[in-house]
């Protein structure tokens, strides 16, 4: 039976790299997929992982009714026998109930990768859709972690290597940005509460108030 399935996890446990190995097991076979993304931070168009693969895509514009995009392609003739999203965090709820009708009246599997929650900690309206409707969810099984070791659970956004938690819901940007750039972190629900990145921890470090204190 089809299914729409949402692999789900943090930054940096390897949602896009999955989302590639799956369409590349699937063509490898003869079989034919659409790939949606929105907001890659490759660029438009386009499906990337840190790995530095990189793939065409579909851009899923907010305006966009993907199950009439597919209809319109098998009406054009073209084959299609999977449907990929990644970046599904951003689509809007109406278009994650169109990836369900794909499922559901034309028969395809969907496989859908996002973030479930954003440097706020609440839930992306899309994720929490997903989680609605989706016949299955995966967790993503490589494990991100925070920079003291602990398993990675919450996203972070930075400014100057200095935690946010006010402004819009979707800002693009990534990990390992450069100081002054928007930039993300994944850290463990300690640290996120305390708001505490690599970048503070480094510096407290370096603080004279925590210095060994010489006995010359």
């Amino acid at each position: 039976m089809p299914e729409l399935v949402f692999f789900s996890g943090t930054m940096d446990c390897g949602k896009s790299t999955l989302a590639l190995q799956i369409g590349h097991n699937r063509s490898a076979r003869g079989l034919q997929g659409v790939i949606f993304t929105r907001d890659d931070r490759a660029g438009e168009g386009k499906l990337s992982s840190r790995l530095g693969l990189v793939t065409d895509a579909v851009e899923a514009e907010e305006s966009m009714d993907v199950y009439a995009h597919i209809v319109g392609r098998v009406s054009r003739g073209g084959r299609v026998d999977y449907v990929i999203v990644d970046e599904a965090q951003f689509l809007a709820p109406t278009q994650i109930d169109q990836l369900a009708r794909v499922v559901d009246e034309l028969g395809l599997d969907v496989f859908a990768f996002g973030i479930t929650t954003d440097f706020r900690t609440k839930l992306f309206p899309g994720s929490q859709r997903l989680m609605e409707l989706a016949d299955r969810i995966e967790a993503l099984q490589v494990e991100a972690l925070c920079w003291c070791g602990a398993r990675a659970t919450h996203n972070a956004r930075t400014v100057d290597g200095e935690m946010v938690v006010e402004g819009a819901q979707v800002v693009v940007g990534d990990v390992n940005r450069p100081a002054g750039e928007v930039g993300y972190e994944v850290l463990c629900r300690r640290h996120h509460r305390r708001r505490m990145t690599s970048g503070s921890a480094r510096a407290g470090a370096l603080s004279p108030d925590v210095l060994p204190v010489s006995s010359d």
